[in-house]
């Protein structure tokens, strides 16, 4: 009896441990949906916010923990950097009064823009 190959026994690992591990990756055009998705949605949540400084900080760290969560689970380096690179802009922004909120809202328009051309070029 032949016994398997290490090789196969590597590649059945490999495929197996993020499935073990309850990790899944997203395909680039899913994370591209995921990423267009929260760019839009937080710069038109943080255009609304711009007398609310607490709850705009609550919504720019709740998009950038998006953005790293897809930004994990993508399988494409130069996407992933894109959401990366957005997500740690997103962090940066620190909103303590409203004086902060419209310096934020007009970074975030900015900045989500930018990110999203983008990602829309890694992801065409």
């Amino acid at each position: 009896m032949r016994r398997p190959s290490i090789w196969l026994s590597l590649a059945t690992a490999v495929v197996l441990t993020p499935a073990a591990a309850g990790c899944s990756t997203l395909d680039k055009a899913q994370a591209c949906l995921e990423s267009s998705k929260v760019v839009t949605e937080t710069i038109s949540r943080v255009r609304q916010l711009g007398n609310d400084p607490a709850e705009m900080e609550r919504a720019l760290n709740d998009a950038a923990d998006r953005l790293n969560e897809i930004a994990d689970r993508v399988g494409n380096t130069t996407l992933n950097d894109a959401l990366s690179d957005l997500a740690r802009s997103l962090e940066g922004i620190n909103v303590r009064n409203v004086n902060d909120a419209v310096d934020a809202v007009q970074r975030v328009v900015t900045d989500g823009t930018a990110a999203a051309e983008r990602i829309a070029r890694e992801c065409t």
